[in-house]
C-alpha cells in the first residue's frame, strides 16, 4: 500500500502544529483522513458527525489554525532527508501494528533516523526505562538486561536519557544488538547533549524515531506524552530503578492501559531510586518481579517455549541417590556411628534394604564401617608438608 503524496504532506503538518497524541485530531484523522482532518482544522470543512465539539475542542482547533501560518512541512520532509533520515505514516510497509492499540492517541506520523525497520524491529522488543540519576546497581542491571536480551534477538527500546536509558542502549549496542532511542523533540536535536556518540551509533545500528518533525526542541510535556510511544512499541516493559516521582512511572502506567507485561527489578530497600519499584511490585495488580533476562522473556516471549529456568541452589552429591537410599544416608548419626538395624529402623525400611543400600553408600564413598557399626565417612584433612 502506498501513501499519497498528499496524504503524507498532510501528516507532515499536523505534525508541526499539534502536539502528539491529541485525541481530538486523532478522532478528525480516523473519521476523515489526515487530509480531512487538515481542511477541518483550516475551516474549509466542517467537524464531521461523532465528533464533539467543546469549548476546549474550539480552543484546540483555533490555536492549530492559528499555527498553519508558520509551518513548512515540504522543508521539514527535505531537512528531515537530508539528514538520512525518513517519515512514515499509517499504511507504509515500515509503519507498526501495534501503535494501532493506542486508539485515538495513536501518532500521526513519526519521524525516523538509522538503518533498522521499525515494524521488523518492534516485532520482538522490550521497553527498558528508568531513573536519570541511576546507581551503579541500576546502571549495570540494565546494560547487562540490554545485552543479554540482546543476544537473545530482542530489540531494547528506551528513552535515550541519562542514568538506565543510557546504560540499557550500551549494554545492548556492546553486544551488536539493536536498540531504537525515542525521542521528545526532533531526531536532529540530540538531548541530553551529552548522549550525542550514543545516539550517533543508535543511527548505526537501531533508530532514533520521533513524532515531531526536525528543529523541535524536547519539552517536559513531550517527554510526558513520549512514554506512551515507548510503551506501545515494546511487547513489554521493564523498570529498574524509579523514584517515587518518575518518568519511567508515567510509561510504567501506558504499559498497564496497554494490556501489556509490566516488570520491575527490585533494589534496596532503602533506596529511594528503587521506591518506585517497590511501590509497583505492591500494587494491584502488581508488577511482575524481575531479576534477569529469562525472566523478562518468560513474560513477553512464546508461551510454553521462553520459560524461565527455577532458581537452584548447588548440586550436591547426595542429590542424585533415590529416595530409599538417601533416607538410609539421613539415619546415620551425624557424629559416632550407628548399628544396621538401628538405621534401618530409624529409615523405616527392613534389615535387608537398609543393608544392601549401605554397602551402596559405602562403595559410593558416603559412609564406611566402623567397631561399633557404620558412620558417615569423613574427608580426609590433607597433611601439611614438611618444609625439605
Amino acid at each position: 500500500m502506498t501513501v499519497p503524496d498528499e496524504e503524507r504532506l498532510a501528516r507532515a503538518t499536523l505534525c508541526a502544529i499539534a502536539e502528539p497524541g491529541e485525541a481530538l485530531l486523532g478522532r478528525l484523522i480516523d473519521r476523515v483522513g489526515a487530509r480531512g482532518a487538515l481542511a477541518v482544522v483550516r475551516g474549509t470543512e466542517p467537524v464531521p458527525d461523532g465528533v464533539p465539539i467543546t469549548d476546549r475542542a474550539r480552543a484546540r482547533l483555533a490555536a492549530w489554525q492559528a499555527r498553519l501560518a508558520g509551518t513548512d512541512p515540504e522543508t521539514d520532509l527535505e531537512i528531515c532527508d537530508r539528514i538520512g533520515g525518513r517519515m512514515i505514516c499509517p499504511g507504509d510497509p515500515e509503519w507498526p501494528a501495534a501503535l494501532d492499540d493506542l486508539g485515538d492517541h495513536r501518532p500521526y506520523a513519526l519521524w525516523l533516523r538509522g538503518s533498522a525497520d521499525l515494524r521488523h524491529a518492534c516485532l520482538r522488543a522490550v521497553a527498558i526505562v528508568g531513573a536519570r540519576a541511576a546507581s551503579p546497581y541500576g546502571t549495570r542491571i540494565a546494560a547487562d538486561l540490554g545485552a543479554e536480551l540482546a543476544d537473545a534477538g530482542w530489540t531494547v527500546i528506551s528513552g535515550g536519557a541519562l542514568g538506565i536509558d543510557g546504560a540499557a542502549h550500551r549494554g545492548t549496542l556492546a553486544v551488536d544488538g539493536r536498540t531504537i532511542a525515542v525521542f521528545a523533540g526532533g531526531v536532529d536535536r540530540f538531548y541530553p547533549p551529552r548522549n550525542e556518540v550514543l545516539f550517533l551509533e543508535i543511527i548505526e545500528h537501531g533508530l532514533l524515531v520521533s513524532e515531531s518533525p526536525p528543529g523541535t526542541d524536547p519539552s517536559r510535556l513531550r517527554f510526558l506524552i513520549r512514554n506512551r510511544l515507548i510503551a506501545a512499541l515494546a511487547r513489554g516493559t521493564v523498570v529498574i530503578e524509579a523514584a517515587a516521582r518518575s518518568g519511567a512511572l508515567n510509561t510504567a502506567a501506558h504499559t498497564r492501559d496497554l494490556g501489556r507485561p509490566l516488570m520491575a527489578v527490585p533494589g534496596p530497600v532503602d533506596s529511594l531510586t528503587s521506591v518506585g519499584c517497590h511501590r509497583l511490585l505492591r500494587e494491584v495488580p502488581p508488577a511482575r518481579c524481575v531479576t534477569n533476562s529469562a525472566e523478562v522473556l518468560e513474560e513477553i516471549g512464546t508461551i510454553g517455549v521462553d520459560l524461565a529456568p527455577v532458581p537452584q541452589g548447588p548440586l550436591l552429591p547426595h542429590d542424585a541417590l533415590d529416595p530409599t537410599t538417601r533416607a538410609v544416608l539421613e539415619a546415620l548419626p551425624a557424629r559416632g556411628s550407628a548399628g544396621t538395624a538401628q538405621i534401618a529402623v530409624k529409615a523405616g525400611v527392613d534389615l535387608s534394604t537398609a543393608t544392601g543400600r549401605l554397602g551402596q553408600l559405602a562403595a559410593a564413598g558416603f559412609v564406611e564401617r566402623a567397631q561399633t557399626g557404620w558412620r558417615l565417612r569423613r574427608p580426609k584433612k590433607p597433611r601439611p608438608s614438611r618444609p625439605p
